[in-house]
């Protein structure tokens, strides 16, 4: 449902309001492409990653028993940053979408799984023969 006329003029001088209160914010708003915040998250987990194997390092290397959780520590922070940029690699890259493919939505409280649609055999199939009734 599209805004009454009043509403949008409303959303509009909120919106310049906003602007001229804080240029620098409204530059990071206006930016149109998603993918430049995923960009940001991929940096910062790679420097969380970093981060991690120096602490699994000293917690490795240093002697004393007092240091192994530390150890312990920088590899959980590793496999968190791991994580965190694998998942913003995926959206940033489309893979992130959870629709299935035949424009359907799934059932409430279920997710759409790539396992259900098949063996690879019969995927390639379907593919041959999408192929096959294109041409």
């Amino acid at each position: 449902m599209p805004l009454s006329e009043h509403e949008q003029r409303l959303l509009d001088q909120i919106e310049q309001a906003l602007y001229a209160e804080d240029p620098k914010w409204a530059n990071t708003v206006r930016i149109s492409d998603p993918r430049s915040h995923y960009k940001r998250r991929l940096i910062k987990a790679s420097i969380g990653f970093a981060l991690g194997v120096v602490i699994m390092m000293v917690g490795v290397v240093s002697s004393g028993a007092a240091l192994i959780p530390l150890g312990v520590g920088g590899f959980v922070v590793m496999l968190a940053a791991c994580l965190w940029g694998l998942s913003s690699w995926k959206k940033m890259n489309g893979f992130g979408d959870t629709a299935p493919a035949s424009g359907t939505a799934p059932p409430p409280g279920k997710q759409a799984r790539r396992g259900n649609r098949g063996s690879f055999m019969e995927r390639m199939e379907e593919r041959w023969r999408r192929r096959h009734d294109e041409r």
